[in-house]
């Protein structure tokens, strides 16, 4: 992993088109999240979300010129936390998907649906940016929580 720009308030690191490096940038924002003094459970899932960000990049598009997949991540002034994946693309757009429940994967959007305040799309055929935004100051774990129907879960015997 090599480091494109580091400042106290952002940071972005070029990822190898790889699965090497995508250990290295969840550290990487981990720590500097821990830094800064964020939650624990926003560090969690903001961890989670570039970690299915990178996991997308590498495994449906094409890596950069350089051979990289750039991952970048800043606190902006309304108290969100951004975080982009940005690849060469692909034949088609990041889409959320509606797996069956045997499906082994496909459920790397819907995860970042429901922990992020929003998500989205941007690029050119030669570049594609996935975005994400989460909250600080809340915890979108607690809205996981909030929405689990304990009384539709089945007791085990």
């Amino acid at each position: 992993m090599v480091v494109a720009r580091g400042v106290p308030d952002s940071a972005a690191v070029l990822v190898p088109h790889a699965p090497v490096g995508v250990s290295a940038a969840r550290h990487r924002l981990a720590t500097d999240l821990d830094e800064r003094g964020i939650a624990g459970d926003v560090v969690d899932d903001a961890v989670l979300i570039l970690s299915e960000l990178l996991s997308n990049a590498l495994r449906h598009a094409r890596a950069l010129p350089s051979g990289n997949v750039r991952a970048a991540w800043w606190v902006r002034p309304d108290g969100l936390l951004a975080i982009e994946v940005t690849d060469g693309g692909s034949s088609t757009r990041p889409r959320q998907a509606s797996p069956s429940l045997s499906a082994h994967g496909g459920r790397g959007l819907s995860i970042i649906g429901t922990l992020a305040a929003d998500w989205g799309v941007r690029g050119t055929p030669d570049e594609v940016t996935v975005w994400a935004l989460v909250p600080i100051k809340s915890h979108a774990a607690d809205r996981l929580w909030d929405e689990f129907d304990l009384d539709a879960v089945e007791p085990l015997d």
